[in-house]
């Protein structure tokens, strides 16, 4: 059997061995579907088996192991698309190369079954399937370098913009302060607008840390102690509501609310949800944190009312570097979102062996829920709650 035949034939099972070594090598945050994974594969076997049948002269082999032939735009388009997919779902470079290699061998396995002996022309079959494996392999790596490069650029830029707010409310501040005349409750209002500056430029700062610890190999260490949910959660909202003095915040607390967990971690995560809620808060409308103690988990919900998020983005909003499309009218003004805070509040989320997700329809609002187990692996003694 030839071999462009056996990749239109028998592609359902090579697909299913695709998707067996993509559920089993995939990041644990990879925002993707089965059915996503499998149409790009499925084109991509379709082009290449389209392009093993095509003429090739010598010239042209030559040319194409050189990288000077012209690109295949089948091959082309179907790894582009896949490269770009793996950047937003968090893979790899080194898990990408993985899979084309488990696809190569997949396909070569399969069809060495059907082999009875070497020929020429079956070596020369391997060399054409090879060669297109390369091509797709190339195209994907340069498509998932190239939107890693836009997501960078995007971030830096996004960055510069949000610092310069805070710090030019500060030196507003700063210049009123000098002013020899300077009413006292006018110096307190300057005092304040310094303070909350500040508040949102080391949010920034932490979130950066965090992440480029992430990035080079690190994890959160999580120091579990026996504390009360809601006493965190009203620390974290008294922190918001002073940062954003425009919104109403209120929370809803219940059941049993004492537990093992890092109390500084998931001040981390609460504030960055509120911030994120009162980024995208509708004018007038509260922002809730509601929060029950269940037997086995402790479920922290935080809810908003705002634009709709699209599902395309919810598939992707944990993920570092993201920031949602959303029109600057539809926004509160003051943000100081680095696309990193969601992407944290997962990490720490999981840390604790917990799960987070996010929902949003014009119905019901934006709704981020926070689940926690009570129980976790570590058998380490834990100290008593701290008042």
């Amino acid at each position: 059997m030839k071999l462009s035949v056996l990749l239109s034939v028998h592609h359902k099972e090579i697909l299913s061995d695709w998707d067996k070594f993509a559920s089993t090598h995939s990041p644990s945050n990879a925002s993707h579907t089965s059915c996503g994974l499998r149409d790009h594969a499925h084109q991509l076997l379709k082009a290449i088996a389209k392009d093993m049948v095509s003429h090739q002269s010598d010239k042209q082999q030559s040319e194409k192991s050189q990288g000077d032939r012209p690109r295949q735009e089948g091959i082309v388009a179907a790894a582009i698309a896949h490269g770009t997919m793996r950047q937003s779902s968090g893979f790899t470079l080194s898990q990408i190369a993985a899979e084309f290699r488990a696809l190569r061998a997949s396909v070569l396995r399969l069809w060495l079954l059907h082999i009875k002996e070497m020929t020429e022309e079956i070596s020369y079959e391997m060399i054409r399937f090879n060669e297109a494996i390369d091509e797709a392999l190339a195209e994907s790596i340069a498509s998932y370098t190239a939107e890693t490069a836009r997501i960078r650029d995007t971030f830096l830029a996004v960055l510069g913009h949000d610092l310069r707010s805070p710090l030019h409310v500060m030196a507003m501040a700063g210049h009123f302060l000098k002013k020899t005349n300077t009413a006292s409750e006018a110096i307190h209002e300057a005092g304040s607008r310094i303070v909350t500056s500040t508040a949102s430029m080391n949010l920034m700062v932490n979130d950066l840390l965090e992440y480029g610890r992430t990035q080079l190999g690190g994890s959160f260490c999580i120091k579990r102690h026996i504390v009360d949910m809601q006493r965190i959660c009203q620390a974290v909202m008294d922190e918001a509501q002073f940062v954003h003095p425009e919104c109403v915040f209120i929370l809803h607390p219940s059941g049993e609310l004492v537990g093992p967990f890092d109390e500084a971690r998931l001040h981390q995560v609460f504030s960055n949800l509120l911030n994120n809620a009162a980024h995208y808060c509708a004018p007038q409308e509260p922002i809730e944190m509601i929060v029950q103690g269940e037997s086995d988990v402790i479920e922290v919900k935080v809810h908003n009312v705002g634009p709709v998020i699209p599902h395309k983005s919810l598939q992707a909003i944990f993920n570092p570097l993201t920031q949602l499309s959303v029109k600057a009218e539809q926004t509160n003004s003051f943000c100081h979102s680095a696309g990193l805070g969601l992407f944290i509040a997962r990490e720490i989320t999981h840390a604790h062996g917990g799960t987070i997700k996010a929902e949003s329809s014009k119905k019901l609002g934006t709704v981020f829920t926070v689940q926690l187990p009570r129980t976790y692996e570590d058998k380490q003694p834990i100290p008593e709650l701290t008042v």
